[in-house]
């Protein structure tokens, strides 16, 4: 188990109840959880329930990437935490979404933990600080 953790934040121009909703939402989030430029999500599901699960493919040229989850706690407009199981995530990954609102919308702090290396760590918080970019524009 590797001790490795990122945190990335943004405030996103619309109220927690719809950035929640958004997480949860298969339709919604293939429309955001797009990592890198060129990527898409051909196909995404999602259980949003405590012991549900979500999965994705992300396509990147032609190659299929799967990433899957299974949701360990939904507290309504304020927290999200699952499971994150990608090629490049160790087994035991954890994903927490923590939203607060703000006057101009909601702080949306995301934190990842145990990667199987620095650079896998790094790629990551590249990643998911797009995925927050494209978040706020989509929910704005």
């Amino acid at each position: 188990m590797s001790d490795l953790r990122l945190t990335v934040s943004r405030t996103i121009a619309a109220p927690a109840r719809k950035v929640y909703d958004a997480w949860l939402n298969a339709e919604t989030l293939a429309r955001f959880m797009l990592p890198a430029e060129g990527v898409t999500v051909t196909d995404c599901t999602t259980d949003p329930r405590v012991g549900g699960r979500f999965s994705m493919i992300m396509r990147v040229g032609e190659r299929d990437i799967p990433h899957a989850g299974t949701y360990h706690e939904l507290t309504p407009h304020s927290r999200i935490r699952f499971g994150w199981e990608s090629p490049f995530s160790a087994d035991d990954s954890e994903v927490t979404i923590d939203l607060a609102p703000e006057a101009t919308g909601t702080k949306v702090t995301l934190t990842h933990v145990r990667f199987p290396s620095d650079e896998s760590r790094d790629n990551h918080e590249a990643g998911w600080g797009r995925i927050l970019d494209v978040l706020g524009k989509l929910a704005a």
